[in-house]
């Protein structure tokens, strides 16, 4: 099957089975999201949904917590992964947000890169999120299914994953992959234990073929036990 054949079919299967196309992170402005995309580097978004409310409260918006020193802000965020360094990105963020760009979040990927703490896929999720933009987002999961059902060939860097995927899939529905596939690897195609015997895309995956083929048959298992 062609790698064309197999995204168009992955993308029916997410479209006729209504798949939620959102992040699960909690936010109602573009600071919050970008606060709690940072956070969820190496963390889950249930844990970092649990430290913004107070963070957010003490620190709402790019002019308050870019007075705040890391060691503020990391007694708040001490609960999730790396809270030294991300207590550093979210000050270095804020403060480069008000002085650069007066407190407003840029649109454009290649200008939100320049904020400290973010980096290529956190840029796409805030352009995509927030702004609509057509923008592939490569995460973990992102990566692990893409490569794992075939839609994508030798990809071994996010970069890549990133413009196979951008090439393959229609333009307006980029943004929409991006969570179909990152909620499907978070819930269903596990990094150790995927559930493939629940996976509605199990006919068409490249890795759930080639395990069928390579396990052994129950009557060879037999005759081997003889």
């Amino acid at each position: 099957m062609t790698i064309k054949k197999r995204i168009e079919l992955t993308i029916s299967y997410f479209l006729m089975n209504n798949h939620v196309s959102e992040t699960e992170l909690t936010y109602r402005k573009p600071f919050e999201l970008m606060v709690a995309v940072i956070l969820s580097a190496q963390c889950t978004d249930k844990r970092v949904n649990m430290i913004t409310p107070a963070l957010l409260g003490k620190f709402p918006d790019a002019e308050t917590m870019a007075i705040a020193e890391p060691e503020e802000i990391f007694e708040f965020i001490k609960s999730c992964s790396y809270p030294n360094n991300k207590a550093k990105h979210l000050s270095g963020m804020s403060r480069m947000l008000v002085k650069e760009f007066g407190g407003i979040m840029p649109s454009d990927p290649l200008l939100l890169q320049k904020l400290p703490g973010v980096g290529r896929k956190t840029a796409n999720v805030i352009a995509s999120v927030i702004f609509k933009k057509q923008v592939m987002a490569v995460d973990t999961h992102v990566f692990r299914v893409s490569n794992r059902i075939g839609l994508v060939k030798n990809a071994k860097t996010p970069r890549s994953v990133e413009d196979q995927l951008s090439h393959h899939i229609p333009q307006d529905l980029i943004s929409k992959a991006h969570h179909w596939l990152l909620l499907h690897g978070r819930y269903v195609c596990k990094a150790r234990l995927p559930l493939c015997g629940q996976c509605g895309l199990a006919d068409i995956c490249r890795y759930n073929s080639e395990k069928t083929k390579n396990k052994p048959r129950k009557d060879k298992i037999q005759e081997i036990g003889k």
